[in-house]
């Protein structure tokens, strides 16, 4: 090897199609190693948690289970929420928020889980142990072709007949050697294109993951909107100072357009469903609540979702509110937030 550096020593070379195959393999290693560790960045953030999972694994422990962080902020609204009162606008809908964030770190939690299993298990599988079996035998194989060189280099040394004889059948046995040698690493390398098909594969269960886990946060967070669609009332009613104008120009918009994006359906179907019967006739009907809404003032009736009231209609009154009634209390209510019951 060093009169291979420093001398003039021939190099027997390797053919092209095992120089390729050695290339690819080392290319395939190098892109595995970042992909893998750049998907568990990406599953847990937070580096010394990784480190602690890293230590447990080495030990073969059991990490210690921890919330993680939307579960975390979850259990921390539902405290406040009930620290507030469950009966109150604000406790209710941060309990009602609480309840979802912990529901995503739940999804967030079988994500990894799953990513774990089906997609960097098996690249780890790779670089730990098909890829470690292919450098042995890539080492075997340049210790045979070093044999191989300098019994060549002994050959051409050799001037009396019976050393070149002898030098003859060593250059015969390491080529055989170097042959066989080159032929088992050409095997494995050749395998890299089924690791290939197999990852392909893996890939496909991960992107099916987090398909999976961002379907179920686009549903939980919908859900919660319909539940929280009294946020811009509220939004307004906290701020009906000498800025409520400019506070209702700015921040509202937005808000009000998301959040009726969920309900024309919904009111449509209340227009069908008896309303305008309901505003010609002197009677009542009851309506279940669909949403939590805010009283923006002392004419309007605050509701919680899922409660039952007594709605009708008094003369003069805009087409999109009733008079509700629950108890001795009464006030307006938009018929968006109402379902008439039969």
């Amino acid at each position: 090897f060093t009169e291979e550096k420093l001398g003039q020593a021939e190099k027997t070379e390797l053919d092209a199609h095992l120089e390729n195959l050695l290339s690819k393999a080392e290319c395939t290693k190098l892109w595995t190693e970042k992909i893998m560790k750049q998907t568990e960045v990406l599953l847990q953030p937070n580096p010394n948690a990784r480190i602690e999972e890293f230590v447990y694994e080495k030990l073969d422990r059991k990490a210690p289970s921890r919330m993680n962080n939307p579960e975390l902020l979850g259990q921390y609204m539902i405290d406040a929420g009930n620290e507030f009162g469950p009966g109150t606008a604000y406790g209710n809908a941060l309990i009602k928020c609480g309840e979802t964030q912990k529901r995503i770190g739940t999804a967030d939690r079988e994500l990894i889980q799953t990513s774990a299993i089906n997609f960097l298990t098996p690249l780890r599988n790779f670089i730990e142990g098909d890829y470690k079996t292919i450098t042995k035998e890539r080492k075997l194989l340049q210790n045979k072709r070093l044999d191989l060189d300098a019994a060549k280099t002994r050959l051409k040394k050799a001037k009396v007949a019976e050393a070149r004889a002898a030098s003859e059948q060593e250059v015969r046995i390491t080529q055989s050697e170097f042959d066989r040698q080159a032929e088992i690493t050409r095997l494995l390398l050749e395998g890299i294109s089924s690791t290939h098909a197999h990852h392909l594969r893996c890939l496909n269960d991960f992107v099916e993951a987090q398909m999976t886990y961002y379907a179920q946060c686009y549903q939980y967070m919908l859900d919660l909107q319909k539940q929280l669609g009294s946020f811009p009332s509220t939004f307004l009613s906290n701020n009906n100072q000498s800025s409520s104008t400019s506070v209702q120009s700015v921040s509202t918009p937005s808000v009000l357009a998301s959040a009726s994006a969920s309900l024309p359906s919904v009111s449509n179907s209340i227009v069908t469903s008896g309303i305008s019967e309901l505003k010609s006739s002197s009677g009542s009907r009851k309506a279940r609540v669909l949403y939590d809404y805010d009283a923006a003032n002392s004419s309007e009736l605050s509701l919680l979702a899922d409660e039952v009231i007594t709605v009708y209609s008094i003369p003069g009154m805009d087409s999109d509110w009733l008079m509700g009634e629950r108890g001795n209390q009464k006030g307006k209510v938009p018929i968006t937030y109402l379902e008439l019951l039969n």
